[in-house]
């Protein structure tokens, strides 16, 4: 655009010429070219300045830019040191306790004698298979025409087996129903006798009201 404009000054100059004397002629010439050369100065200063201050604004940016990504990594690596240092320091103490108790239930275990290790086994079949009572269990175990087991064995086994007294007692209403045909009165009495079965009355009564379940 700046050349164009140059290039009409000059044919403008020179066509006055035509009519003018050559000396002065050459001398306006000279003139407009110094004009157009300062307008080209201006111009082009002010578009140096223009990308400099681009390149000046987009560096500080970049830089910015730079200087906050690295704060966010820092702030995140150490989130992370301080989690990892939590986790390690409450880890021991989870092992220390889990390798505290092992030795101890096992010297538990160790420490039953077999006696009542065989008494709780027996306690067990009796209460599947025949559903007995609590009461009636502990003397069937330490009967002398029974089990003979110690009282501290039969003690264990009782304190120990898995048993529902309740869903034995409705167990054993039924075989008497079923069985002998028995009325609800009567297997009542037979459930809580001390000649019976030594079931609780709250389990004998259970029995009773659920007998037709």
């Amino acid at each position: 655009m700046i050349e164009e404009y140059v290039e009409t000054i000059w044919q403008g100059e020179v066509m006055g010429a035509k009519g003018v004397s050559k000396k002065g002629g050459k001398w306006k010439i000279v003139i407009a070219v110094i004009a157009v050369i300062c307008v080209i100065g201006v111009f082009g200063g002010h578009k140096s300045e223009k990308s400099a201050t681009t390149d000046d604004s987009s560096e500080k940016t970049n830089a910015e830019t730079v200087l906050e990504s690295q704060k966010e990594s820092t702030d995140v690596s150490s989130e992370k040191s301080e989690a990892d240092a939590s986790s390690e320091t409450d880890k021991p103490a989870a092992d220390s306790s889990t390798s505290e108790e092992k030795p101890e239930t096992k010297a538990k275990k160790e420490a039953v004698p077999t006696e009542y290790k065989n008494a709780l086994k027996k306690a067990q079949t009796y209460s599947d298979k025949m559903y007995m009572s609590k009461q009636g269990l502990y003397d069937q175990l330490t009967s002398e025409y029974g089990e003979r087991f110690s009282e501290e064995a039969a003690d264990y086994a009782i304190e120990n087996v898995s048993a529902d007294w309740n869903a034995n007692a409705l167990a054993k209403a039924k075989q008497y129903e079923k069985t002998m045909a028995m009325s609800p009165s009567s297997i009542y009495d037979q459930l809580v006798s001390d000649y019976g079965e030594k079931f609780t009355e709250d389990e004998a009564q259970y029995a009773i009201d659920h007998l037709n379940d």
